[in-house]
């Protein structure tokens, strides 16, 4: 098939890529120039194991392109994905200028029928206003369709070659089975693909999502509790999440989450329930529940070396908000790092990804950047621990206690040993365990 995907971010990347592996010619489009003709080179501007490898592959075999030449992708391909950012606006719903955008430009260059899929996450209703947009500018027919992504970041590539499930919102059987043809290839072990109406389609999205953060805040209040009655928040999740109605997934106690989805999706819904009347109360108790957690080093580091942090330094294992991205969107190391040179603090700061992103996009030079994990807990009075990356999980911890000044450890994860802190004479923080020294 001849596809487009109009968006060469993180999500119509992964897309472009994956369906050229498949067999499809896929063009990339993008307005950005200098991204298009980096991924020309084969440059890939954000961190997503081997996304890169994907890219070139089928860049070499000539099945994926890039241009900047948004109508000529138009023009040229029988199914057009809508891949665009659609950020947060001030209330909390989703900016759909960019979306829409696209759909003007599909609508004055498409020379037949398409199909145009919203791609992007986007609130229910959107497939109608693309479609008004697009039609506003044609009398060529057009079926615009509902194809949510579930794609984790540091795992996207995979997500996409095996999908546990591809949901479609169609207008018609017949579009219906043309996108179910396209993406029969990648559920060959029996994994479902499920038709549905297109507003079922954007509704599912967004609520997969908010499911998961629901139950991160629920472990992290439950995390609350356990603390305050002397439990063990850790033996808690393993005897709820062997339940068989429950399951053991996202009930790990922890800073709080952020990225690119959860923190934007829950606040999209929570829009959209108000804007339909509906009571959007658990959702704002889950909203609720992860600022505050995004605190809790902050908290510890107040509670431990007092409000004023003048000349001290505090070291910061992991910037992303997860392991295998450099993505910092919402990252509670945000709110940390933040917090901590307001109070007068110095940062020394390592992510094996995510350093450069922090320096660009964030912090600048106010915070020192550690060569290693090691380094960054130099002459601290305090580590604290952010994001589980698989080089943190189990440290020298002997030469961690050599190398700091004071002996204060804040695990945000909570991956790291309580007796071996406990013999090595730290004073540990953990989530929902009791605090150690």
């Amino acid at each position: 098939m001849n596809i487009a995907v109009i968006g060469t971010g993180y999500v119509g990347l992964v897309v472009g890529a994956g369906l050229s592996h498949s067999g499809n010619d896929v063009i990339c489009a993008d307005i950005d120039e200098a991204k298009i003709e980096g991924l020309k080179r084969g440059e890939i501007p954000i961190y997503e194991p081997g996304l890169d490898k994907l890219v070139a592959d089928n860049l070499e075999a000539g099945r994926l392109t890039f241009t900047t030449d948004v109508a000529d992708a138009v023009r040229r391909s029988r199914i057009i994905f809508i891949a665009v950012g659609t950020p947060p606006g001030e209330d909390g719903s989703a900016d759909l200028q960019y979306v829409l955008a696209v759909a003007r430009t599909i609508g004055r260059n498409m020379d037949g029928e398409r199909i145009v899929i919203t791609k992007s996450t986007v609130p229910v209703g959107t497939a109608r206003k693309v479609r008004e947009a697009i039609e506003a500018e044609t009398d060529h027919p057009v079926h615009v369709c509902s194809n949510p992504e579930f794609l984790k970041e540091g795992a996207a590539v995979d997500d996409f070659m095996k999908p546990d499930r591809v949901v479609l919102g169609v207008d018609s059987p017949e579009v219906g089975e043309e996108l179910r043809a396209l993406y029969e290839p990648f559920v060959r072990t029996g994994n479902q693909i499920l038709l549905m109406d297109i507003a079922s389609a954007e509704i599912t999205k967004y609520a997969a999502n908010a499911m998961l953060a629901t139950r991160i805040s629920f472990m992290n209040m439950v995390a609350g509790l356990c603390e305050a009655a002397g439990a063990d928040a850790s033996q808690v999740r393993m005897g709820v999440g062997s339940d068989g109605r429950i399951g053991p997934s996202f009930l790990f106690p922890g800073i709080g989450y952020g990225g690119s989805c959860f923190p934007k999706d829950v606040k999209a819904l929570i829009r959209t329930l108000r804007d339909l009347g509906q009571d959007a109360g658990i959702l704002e108790a889950v909203e609720s529940v992860n600022e505050r957690q995004k605190s809790f080093a902050l908290r510890t580091l107040e509670a431990e070396l007092g409000p004023d942090l003048s000349g001290r330094r505090i070291g910061v294992w992991g910037l992303a908000f997860k392991p295998n991205t450099d993505d910092m969107r919402e990252a509670p190391a945000l709110v940390t790092v933040e917090g901590i040179l307001e109070r007068g603090g110095e940062v020394v700061a390592h992510d094996p990804v995510a350093m450069d992103e922090a320096r660009r996009h964030h912090f600048g030079d106010r915070i020192r950047y550690a060569a290693s994990n090691y380094e960054a807990v130099e002459g601290a009075d305090a580590l604290i621990l952010h994001t589980e990356w698989h080089p943190y999980r189990r440290p020298d911890f002997q030469r961690i206690r050599d190398a700091m000044r004071g002996r204060l450890v804040v695990d945000g994860r909570n991956i790291f040993p309580v007796d071996q802190m406990r013999e090595l004479g730290f004073r540990y923080h953990s989530i929902g365990r009791e605090p150690v020294g």
